[in-house]
């Protein structure tokens, strides 16, 4: 790739793909995206392009009070900029569109009333600080087994309050609003998968995690359901993001056999930490690429910063 391709917006990929590879980039646009996203989405373009597939870029913004229209052009502006095509998106099309995640609501609604008629999911009352409370009680310390921490943005672990209370699950309910709504996992069951960049991963259920949200109670669907419905029906055969996610994996595989859905292969990217060891989040914003652009920095001179 020339010094003048990087400066120049590349176009959306014309090139007949003769593979069954299909990636995905999926940011959020909640925020700048930083040095992190930029090494991992930079991993997904290349893995594609290896493969001979094709890459989908998904707008993943679910979440209301965060995502902002003005985050949203910046992050296709900034990944443009530092050298990265797509071959589907929302700005680009494709036949599988919509590729933005607030338009794909009926998508997710029907995967919920699925999960409801097959009594895998229960309505959850339980608050945010009703979670942690229990989480961080001195009874309750076991629960997630010995040595079992939840990640920085990982949800608690569940205790199980509301699947005692719930019984059998409502099989008439006729939309998830104004409750949060958990996958029941099968306690005890080892979920095993071979990630490609860390190798054999085994997460045990009901002790590594405990029952998830797959609807909000503010009606809005969570990101392990919107996320395995989304790579499903975009036929995403492999899955490149953060090692963060390891555990959300998990997750999803289970939910993937829930749904019927295939599982598609999973890479997971080491994480990029600040000079304190945190990994970056978007509260380091003096490390996004829009503040390394306006300091003057190259495409080139970015990527050499995580070493591509």
């Amino acid at each position: 790739m020339t010094d003048e391709s990087m400066t120049q917006p590349p176009r959306p990929s014309s090139v007949v793909r003769h593979s069954s590879y299909r990636g995905r980039l999926a940011p959020s646009p909640t925020g700048h995206l930083h040095l992190g996203h930029a090494r991992t989405f930079w991993t997904a373009h290349g893995r594609a392009r290896e493969a001979g597939g094709a890459l989908v870029l998904r707008d993943e913004d679910l979440d209301p009070a965060r995502s902002r229209a003005e985050f949203a052009a910046a992050m296709l502006e900034d990944l443009r900029w530092l050298g990265l095509d797509w071959d589907e998106g929302p700005d680009v099309g494709g036949p599988l569109a919509p590729y933005t995640q607030s338009e794909r609501r009926g998508l997710y609604l029907d995967a919920w009333s699925r999960l409801v008629g097959a009594g895998q999911v229960y309505p959850c009352a339980c608050s945010r600080r009703d979670v942690a409370r229990a989480a961080e009680a001195p009874h309750e310390a076991g629960a997630a087994g010995p040595g079992v921490r939840a990640a920085p943005d990982d949800e608690p672990h569940y205790p199980g309050t509301c699947r005692r209370r719930a019984g059998a699950v409502p099989h008439a309910a006729r939309a998830p609003a104004g409750l949060n709504w958990r996958f029941r996992v099968p306690d005890g069951e080892e979920i095993v998968f071979e990630d490609l960049n860390r190798g054999r991963q085994v997460f045990v259920a009901g002790r590594d995690f405990g029952d998830f949200v797959v609807w909000r109670r503010d009606d809005v669907p969570a990101y392990q359901l919107a996320v395995v419905v989304d790579d499903a029906l975009m036929r995403i055969t492999e899955v490149v993001r953060g090692a963060d996610l390891l555990k959300s994996t998990a997750r999803q595989v289970l939910l993937q056999r829930a749904l019927g859905h295939p599982t598609p292969a999973y890479f997971h990217c080491d994480l990029v930490t600040d000079g304190r060891g945190e990994r970056l989040a978007k509260r380091h914003e003096s490390l996004s690429l829009r503040a390394l652009r306006a300091s003057g920095l190259t495409p080139q001179e970015v990527r050499a910063l995580f070493g591509a």
